[in-house]
């Protein structure tokens, strides 16, 4: 009885011993990462998860294929498109949501630029708040430092895209009428800000499923700094 005692103690003391060397040798890889090499980390993934991101969206049916992303009528004109489809509307309700969608498929590849700018002007900080970040810290930097201007430089492409379709301003006239009802919200009022807005959104939802995609598998990105900033956090 005694025996069996001490073989249990003995266990749980090599089982603690274990844990405590695997928490060292974690503090120590993380401790060896240096503020050029977490940049440079940051960066390199950063700029993989925008390029992706963009490749996959700012192509046919990038957006309009892609469940996650694809970009349905507002609030409750989507479940109005319904009973316009009964009286015979339904080609060119789908007519605007396929346009709706072929804008941000055309808009988003404009945006790879300021994607790219935003990398490059990242700080030692900005690198490091990501680290202690959550898993959509990268994401979260991105919408901070490029949702402004990516909104600009989409909104005349939209524009430009919705108002081939009839129905654009007749939804603009409506929404900005049941706006005031509380049915639709005031920044989806507009057609052309609506699908701006979900485009941005789209593009940061893909950005941050490759950003996991780096987290989760840093080696099998085949980057040398990737796999030893990312596994320094497993």
């Amino acid at each position: 009885m005694q025996r069996r005692q001490f073989n249990q103690s003995l266990t749980s003391a090599a089982a603690l011993f274990v844990l405590a060397a695997h928490q060292q040798a974690l503090a120590l890889s993380l401790s060896d990462l240096t503020d050029q090499d977490a940049s440079r980390g940051l960066k390199t993934a950063l700029e993989k998860g925008a390029l992706a991101a963009v490749a996959l969206l700012g192509k046919p049916d990038g957006f309009l294929g892609n469940p996650k992303v694809r970009i349905p009528l507002p609030g409750f004109l989507e479940d109005a498109s319904k009973l316009l489809k009964m009286t015979g509307q339904g080609k060119r309700i789908d007519e605007l949501v396929t346009s709706m969608n072929r804008a941000a498929e055309t808009a988003v590849p404009m945006g790879k630029d300021l994607l790219v700018g935003a990398v490059k002007s990242m700080t030692v900080t900005d690198a490091k708040n990501i680290l202690k970040g959550g898993d959509n810290s990268v994401t979260q930097f991105f919408a901070e430092k490029t949702r402004a201007p990516l909104g600009e430089k989409f909104l005349p492409v939209v524009t430009k895209a919705t108002e081939k379709v009839g129905l654009a301003d007749k939804y603009n006239r409506v929404a900005g009428k049941v706006a005031n009802l509380g049915l639709v919200k005031k920044e989806d009022a507009n057609i052309q800000q609506y699908v701006t807005g979900k485009s941005l959104d789209g593009l940061y939802t893909i950005i941050g499923e490759e950003e996991r995609k780096i987290r989760q598998d840093p080696v099998g990105t085949g980057s040398a700094i990737l796999k030893k900033v990312f596994g320094a956090m497993k």
